[in-house]
């Protein structure tokens, strides 16, 4: 609940600068000077960036917590097999079988959204973020179809 709290802050947070960014640019787009023109319309693209960027990674959230809640649910989230780090990740040595293990898995079911999302979830407590985030997004693609 408080990522999710603080997701709403974040997106006020950002609604707020988009409303006095632009502002500004209408101001620079009024002056009729080429460069405060070039400036204002840089003004309102840059914000519309952040905000697809913010709505993009708020739709991969809800979406990974959703198929998350569906395996807790299930009770077939991955449960560590040793203990883990004070930082809550898998300890090197630890993770290269573990990870290796639901790889194989998630290759024997490639259709089989569960499968990819363990891999995500063990990737992540190995440190393996950018791997994590590519399985969890091949979950949520196959959990849709």
């Amino acid at each position: 609940m408080t990522s999710r709290i603080g997701v709403a802050v974040m997106a006020l947070c950002l609604l707020l600068y988009i409303v006095v960014v632009g502002q500004r640019a209408v101001l620079m787009l009024m002056t009729g000077q080429p460069i405060a023109i070039a400036i204002g319309v840089a003004l309102i693209v840059m914000p519309l960036i952040g905000a697809w960027a913010l709505i993009r990674e708020m739709q991969f959230g809800f979406a990974a917590d959703r198929l998350a809640r569906t395996l807790e649910s299930e009770g077939r989230m991955p449960e560590p097999e040793t203990p883990l780090t004070p930082s809550g990740r898998l300890a090197r040595d630890d993770a290269g079988p573990m990870v290796e293990r639901y790889a194989a898995e998630a290759a024997l079911a490639p259709d089989d959204w569960r499968s990819h999302f363990r891999l995500g979830v063990v990737q992540d407590a190995a440190g393996r973020r950018k791997d994590a985030r590519a399985s969890i997004r091949e979950a949520i693609r196959r959990s849709r179809a």
